[in-house]
């Protein structure tokens, strides 16, 4: 099964945040600067499959994450999302919760119809990964 596992070298590169259960990473292939993943550490395909406790720590790096995010790329607001099945764009059978930061004029799109909004493939680039490597830096070091 193909998962997202928070000990492989490129995504503990690009981490932002963990704790217990769950960690969050700078998506490679990002919608805007600072699109995060959230997982749980334990892969899990489904919503359905995720504990209260698993849950309650992916909300929690939720709240983390917005607060670094405001505070290293001064966000106004945020779209949440996940995909869930492969016929909805989930590419990896792994639970993951998409944050996207959003400012006044930003570069991407404004309506929000999800297989639009997060799901284009080939029409991202990925992002050099010194620079993810650099942001995700940034955002560990950011104190709430």
């Amino acid at each position: 099964m193909r998962k997202f596992d928070y000990n492989d070298p490129d995504i503990s590169q690009r981490m932002v945040a963990e704790n217990e259960r769950a960690f969050a990473f700078l998506n490679k292939m990002p919608i805007l600067p600072g699109h995060t993943l959230i997982c749980p550490k334990q892969p899990m395909a489904l919503s359905e499959e995720l504990t209260p406790e698993i849950w309650s720590d992916i909300l929690k790096l939720k709240e983390l994450v917005c607060t670094k995010l405001k505070k290293t790329l001064h966000a106004k607001g945020f779209n949440f999302a996940w995909n869930q099945g492969l016929i909805a764009g989930q590419t990896v059978p792994h639970f993951h919760l998409h944050v996207v930061p959003r400012k006044e004029n930003d570069l991407s799109i404004a309506q929000y119809e999800p297989r639009v909004f997060l799901y284009r493939p080939g029409s991202r680039a990925d992002s050099p990964r010194e620079e993810l490597i650099i942001l995700s830096k940034e955002l560990r070091e950011i104190t709430t």
